[in-house]
């Protein structure tokens, strides 16, 4: 994954590319939200036979707080270079997004939502730094209005990896669990690089 963002960081036409990147990050952000209130609500059902359930469900009901609007915060970085909200809409996401978001639900309704804490570990374990920021701004030639999401992410995003590694750490996790955190996260990088890899190529 590190190697495929670094790829489109690098690339001779970073400043074509953001915007498809940014459309393609707002399909994905916009289903956080969804997604945690899925796994929370699937939580609260097996409260009375999993005693996994209780301490994930209050993780969970805290993360849908966290993630709330930073979805509009994005179309709002889009509108500053000259992408409109309906253009986001009318855009169906590509395969890779729709395998990446739709294997969470999947594991959720149909196996264990604990398998989804896999997503957001990398979702959220590799905050943009300052330093890319500012490469990026300078790369891009947008305005640093445009990069409000990033600079949020920046900021938010290290405590929310903490939040979380707390929570598993606490959490009373069987073998089987921690099996299905790693297959969550691999998988996520895994279709999270394609999708960067498809946009690059083209």
């Amino acid at each position: 994954m590190a190697t495929a963002y670094e790829a489109l960081v690098v690339h001779p036409r970073l400043s074509e590319l953001w915007p498809e990147y940014l459309v393609m990050q707002h399909e994905i952000i916009r289903a956080t939200v969804p997604l945690t209130q899925a796994a929370l609500t699937r939580s609260r059902e097996l409260a009375d036979t999993d005693p996994l359930a209780a301490p994930l469900s209050s993780y969970l009901a805290e993360h849908v707080d966290e993630e709330l609007h930073h979805d509009e915060t994005l179309l709002d970085d889009l509108e500053v270079i000259g992408v409109d909200r309906a253009t986001v809409a009318e855009r169906m996401p590509t395969p890779a997004v729709a395998a990446l978001v739709g294997s969470q639900y999947y594991w959720i309704l149909h196996f264990h939502p604990v398998s989804f804490l896999g997503y957001v570990a990398v979702m959220e374990g590799y905050p943009p730094t300052p330093e890319l920021i500012e490469t990026l701004i300078d790369k891009t030639g947008y305005p640093r209005e445009a990069f409000r999401t990033y600079i949020e992410h920046a900021e938010l995003d290290p405590g929310h990896r903490d939040h979380l590694d707390r929570t598993v750490d606490s959490l009373p996790l069987a073998a089987w669990h921690e099996s299905a955190l790693g297959v969550s996260a691999i998988s996520t990088a895994g279709l999270a690089a394609r999708g960067l890899e498809e946009l690059v190529e083209g």
